[in-house]
């Protein structure tokens, strides 16, 4: 069992590490924090339209920012087993006409590795699934 520094520096590190991969667009940073089985989609899933795994998770992200896709990362408050991820994107034609657009992701857990994520448009609804004050 971890001490209490341990388990308290776990978290922060992890944030650390999303918001650095995020940022970066490091396809390698990213596929380092993801479960070889991760899965990224809508808030109501999982479902038939989830990147299935870690492979297709890099596949998409490599493709959006092939297409101009950019994120700086607003936020990374960790829950219980959570992460909620808050986004500003820039380079897609929604935030373009926008000006840009807020996003956030609930990143779930398990050990070091993100096992889940699923994006949200609504910081309150991504909040309440992170376990996290809204």
């Amino acid at each position: 069992m971890p001490d209490d520094a341990t388990a308290t520096q776990e978290p922060v590190a992890l944030t650390e590490r999303v918001r650095f991969a995020l940022e970066s667009g490091d396809l390698d940073a990213i596929r380092d924090l993801l479960d070889p089985g991760a899965r990224w989609g809508a808030p109501e899933g999982p479902n038939d339209a989830d990147c299935r795994n870690r492979d297709q998770v890099i596949a998409w992200w490599a493709s959006a920012r092939a297409a101009g896709a950019r994120a700086v990362v607003t936020e990374v408050t960790a829950g219980a087993g959570t992460l909620l991820v808050g986004l500003e994107v820039t380079g897609t034609p929604a935030a373009r006409e926008a000006g840009g657009a807020e996003r956030w992701q609930v990143l779930t857990v398990r050990g070091d590795r993100i096992a889940d994520i699923r994006g949200f448009d609504d910081r309150k609804a991504a909040a309440a699934r992170a376990g996290v004050p809204a």
